[in-house]
């Protein structure tokens, strides 16, 4: 049983930055391609930047292109997303999550662990 725990939201004000980390516990030596999706109040949870196990494909969503980046250091079996120019609409829970295999995927389904999600609120 993989264990996911994010940290590093907060509030910062637009224009600012963050760093999010997901640190992964459990059987980690097997294959698990790393994502990050965000859930807004009354919205559907979307998909914001993913990893693909190894780090040979990087996806980020275009509402973020140039802003955020995601990237993971596999000797500490964690995933970060750095976020800048944050803008109000980017306010949000953001979960980190894993799924078995190389391949990452858009759909939150395909995911098999999900971390508890950090707070993210940018004010304007």
């Amino acid at each position: 049983q993989v264990q996911l725990v994010e940290s590093g939201g907060g509030l910062v004000q637009a224009g600012g930055s963050l760093r999010l980390s997901c640190g992964a516990s459990g059987p980690t030596f097997s294959r698990y391609a790393m994502a990050w999706f965000r859930q807004a109040p009354g919205k559907e949870r979307e998909l914001v930047a993913a990893i693909s196990w190894g780090g040979d494909s990087t996806y980020t969503a275009d509402s973020v292109k140039g802003r955020f980046t995601i990237s993971e250091d596999n000797a500490k079996n964690t995933v970060y997303l750095q976020m800048n120019s944050l803008k109000p609409e980017d306010t949000a829970v953001y979960y980190c999550a894993a799924r078995s295999g190389s391949n990452w995927s858009s759909t939150p389904r395909r995911y098999d662990y999900w971390g508890q999600g950090t707070q993210v609120t940018v004010s304007s």
